[in-house]
């Protein structure tokens, strides 16, 4: 590991640690070392999401793959270089440093193997017609990587000095990022406990890595509804009062493949995570949900999403759809709120053709329509027709959501990453 640099300090007193100020993480400090094999740029149609490149670091270092007989072929692409800061509890932040994409090695008894201390996030940037590059929500990102950071032992971010890193992170690595809706430079932070040894303890060393891979559209289908199924709390959990379910934290996602991967084998997209007896809905598959009840006799029209309990992650997108409801659908005679949600309901508002939308929200696919929940022994209509791809408030969502994101409309959501200083 590179050499940390330690701060001037006054001699410590009786009682303190023996470095009371360790070095803060410090963006005017950044190194840069620029790749010598620069990736060709992939073609906006080939571009998908979420398909690592197995093949890119066996082409930089020229040597076979270890783990398969050959690379897999994908339809993505990650970006030329990785921001790397190092942690320690004795020194603090170490000197951040931009460089060529390559391996992480860690001693085998690190802990992020053993006892899961991983947390990441899930950002964006997109290029506006005018061709500068906007991030979305940073403060929101970077603020949830905070706190899942520190839920898991990890030391605490500073938000303001991350951001400008990532901005130069950016700017290093702009071709990358197309000019062309629906097309964005995914980013993913990752913050991992690299401390040797078995003791469950909280790390004594750290690694923050940042890395960018340009993507489209998160499903193969594009901008079409998806079919649920309902996975009940007695069956498999995706989180539970008291625990991490409002964090973004690995091991919140391993467990929940093996009853999507069953979900995906019955012919479902995603499956949709209730908890409790009665059936109360969480989250869809890795999404926020959102659902819409309009009821002509009684002159009802509510959005609705489960409340922010502990076991639903705040996404960002969620916080987008709930602040647009009520700037847009309130004066409109919408209801919106936060409020608990069970299969039951959904169920008796279908039956009564007044469920007319459901969508679920999140960084990577935005808005994605629903066609269909099946639960218990029915399959839940969604209030789709046939011809239909998605819902009134969905499409509207999806479209005041990404006329930010795209800078079409100025707002303070969309931040210019020129505007971010080191």
């Amino acid at each position: 590991m590179a050499a940390g640099i330690l701060l001037p300090s006054p001699p410590s007193t009786p009682g303190t640690s023996r470095h009371p100020f360790p070095a803060k993480l410090d963006a005017s400090r950044l190194h840069f070392t620029k790749t010598d094999h620069p990736s060709q740029v992939p073609q906006t149609r080939d571009l998908g999401f979420g398909k690592y490149v197995t093949g890119k670091l066996n082409a930089i270092f020229r040597r076979p793959t270890t783990f398969c007989s050959a690379p897999t072929a994908s339809s993505d692409t990650i970006a030329d270089h990785i921001l790397q800061i190092e942690w320690d509890e004795t020194c603090g932040w170490h000197q951040p440093k931009i460089l060529p994409y390559q391996e992480i090695r860690l001693d085998p008894t690190a802990g992020v193997f053993h006892y899961g201390f991983e947390c990441f996030e899930g950002m964006k940037v997109y290029r506006d017609p005018s061709g500068q590059l906007r991030f979305f929500r940073p403060d929101m990102n970077l603020d949830r990587f905070n706190k899942s950071a520190i839920r898991i032992g990890l030391p605490s971010l500073d938000g303001v000095e991350l951001l400008k890193l990532i901005a130069e992170f950016v700017k290093v690595d702009e071709r990358f990022v197309f000019a062309h809706p629906g097309y964005s430079l995914y980013l993913r932070p990752v913050f991992i406990g690299t401390s040797p040894g078995f003791g469950v303890t909280a790390p004594t060393s750290a690694l923050l890595y940042v890395i960018a891979s340009p993507v489209g559209a998160y499903y193969s289908t594009g901008f079409e509804p998806i079919l649920l199924e309902a996975t009940s709390s007695r069956h498999a959990t995706r989180a539970w009062p008291g625990g991490t379910g409002n964090q973004k934290i690995g091991g919140n996602y391993a467990p929940s493949i093996a009853p999507e991967k069953a979900a995906k084998s019955r012919g479902f997209h995603q499956c949709l995570w209730l908890f409790g007896d009665d059936d109360a809905i969480t989250e869809a598959g890795t999404m926020n949900l959102f659902i819409a009840f309009k009821n002509q006799d009684q002159g009802r029209q509510e959005l609705v999403t489960p409340p922010l309990d502990g076991t639903i992650l705040p996404g960002v997108t969620r916080d987008c759809v709930l602040s647009l409801a009520r700037e847009r659908l309130v004066p409109r005679g919408w209801q919106v709120n936060e409020r608990k949600v069970c299969m039951k309901e959904l169920s008796e508002a279908s039956k009564a053709e007044s469920l007319v939308d459901v969508f679920g929200t999140g960084t990577a696919a935005v808005v994605t329509p629903i066609r269909a929940i099946k639960w218990q022994d029915q399959l839940v209509d969604c209030g789709l027709s046939p011809q239909q791809n998605a819902g009134e408030i969905t499409v509207c969502m999806k479209k005041w959501i990404e006329s930010r994101q795209y800078g079409n409309e100025e707002h303070d959501w969309s931040v210019p990453v020129g505007h971010v200083s080191k």
